[in-house]
């Protein structure tokens, strides 16, 4: 009887253990997720690290990769209007933190607040606040921020400078005053894509020439867009241009940053995807094969863009994309995709061993550097400002007139809502 009774008891522990694994099993995620961004080509290797991750830790899912190709998202987000207006929004979708999520579809009552999701994950205690101020309204938090970007770096090979009798400029006044040498040895000083790109450019000229103060000034109203210190950051970048490849409009940001790789131009000023690129594409070591340093003027301030994913009200597989946000928002995911991005991680924990000698110097800069925000990339103004400015820019590089541009942008900023008549 003794002996029955043990057996009796470790059948039914048996299948508690069971039971329990089956419960498990079933409240994990299953079917499938489509994850909505612009990460294709170069970037690529990184977005796929994180949905092998993922499918790893939700083996019952299939991650459905809806990439749409196009430098910081241009043809992306235009897709992305058509789906959201449409009713047929993606599970999950990048999007850059700050007036481009909430400007645009948090206003439009399409995202669900996350800050539940915040607060059971521990999140508020490993983002640092500033960042957490910039996915915020008095309503909630509305996405999980996946890395740091820097948007104001310059890139150069240090040897190719040294052969040239160069050095990097830390302003633009230095800058242009050696270009001209540069120019006449057959080599382009500044190399330059299309058009997004020069919008990237234009905000680290205006940074350097407004300093991060007025520059803030600028977004909150505080500064005017045709006063004459913003007049003054038409007219460098102008004079900044005339050292540029004729051939812009038709070359994509790797192609500008191989300019610079192969000894056909000098700099290039460009976000540290780039140093993604390099050293995850072409295979070349930071610090000796290329190297960088802030945007002339620049130094000592860090602008700023993150990569992040939101949750749009009523999707389809909602429990799907929580999973894939947890796992964004977690040290592990964070380690396995940033080193392959050319990004820092969002967290203030993560382990700096696995990032390279470019990722540890902007972790450092991160931490000391004043902060400003990108205008190229979705901090600092709306999307409607944002599509209306590259029209601004468009004219300004046929025509290059200061104050009409200035003029332009100060009444789009008053019809996007970011300043006062």
């Amino acid at each position: 009887m003794r002996s029955s009774w043990w057996l009796r008891l470790a059948v039914v522990c048996v299948m508690v253990v069971l039971s329990a694994g089956v419960m498990t099993m079933s409240a994990a995620v299953v079917g499938k997720l489509e994850i909505f961004s612009w990460w294709a080509g170069d970037e690529g290797p990184a977005l796929e690290a994180l949905i092998r991750l993922y499918e790893k830790e939700n083996p019952a899912t299939k991650v459905m990769n809806s990439t749409v190709t196009g430098g910081s998202g241009v043809n992306a987000k235009a897709v992305l209007k058509t789906r959201m207006l449409g009713g047929d929004p993606p599970e999950t979708f990048q999007v850059h933190a700050g007036q481009e999520l909430i400007g645009t579809w948090v206003v439009a009552d399409r995202m669900e607040d996350l800050t539940w999701l915040y607060e059971k994950e521990g999140w508020k205690r490993v983002f640092p606040e500033g960042l957490l101020k910039l996915l915020s309204t008095d309503e909630g938090i509305w996405s999980v921020p996946v890395n740091i970007h820097r948007s104001n770096v310059m890139w150069y090979v240090p040897q190719n400078l040294t052969k040239w009798g160069v050095k990097a400029p830390t302003t633009w006044a230095e800058f242009l005053a050696i270009a001209p040498k540069l120019s006449a040895r057959g080599i382009v000083p500044l190399s330059l894509g299309e058009n997004w790109t020069a919008n990237h450019l234009w905000e680290s000229v205006a940074l350097a020439v407004l300093g991060p103060e007025k520059w803030d000034a600028l977004w909150n109203g505080k500064l005017s867009f045709r006063s004459p210190e913003a007049v003054e950051v038409w007219k460098t970048f102008g004079e900044i241009l005339k050292y540029t490849n004729t051939d812009a409009s038709s070359l994509s940001w790797q192609q500008a940053t191989d300019m610079v790789v192969r000894g056909h131009a000098a700099f290039n000023i460009m976000g540290d995807w780039a140093a993604g690129y390099m050293a995850t594409t072409l295979k070349l070591k930071p610090g000796t094969d290329f190297g960088w340093m802030a945007s002339p003027g620049t130094g000592g301030v860090f602008m700023m863009l993150s990569d992040s994913f939101g949750l749009p009200a009523d999707c389809a597989a909602r429990d799907n994309a929580i999973a894939w946000l947890k796992m964004l928002g977690s040290r592990e995911g964070q380690d396995t995709f940033n080193p392959l991005k050319g990004s820092i991680s969002a967290r203030i924990d993560s382990d700096m061993n696995k990032y390279n000698a470019y990722l540890q110097s902007a972790a450092r800069d991160w931490k000391v550097d004043a902060i400003a925000g990108s205008l190229a990339h979705g901090v600092v103004a709306n999307e409607r400002f944002m599509n209306d400015f590259a029209t601004v820019m468009e004219i300004f590089l046929q025509g290059s007139n200061a104050q009409a541009a200035a003029n332009a942008a100060y009444a789009i900023a008053i019809q996007s809502g970011i300043a006062a008549k």
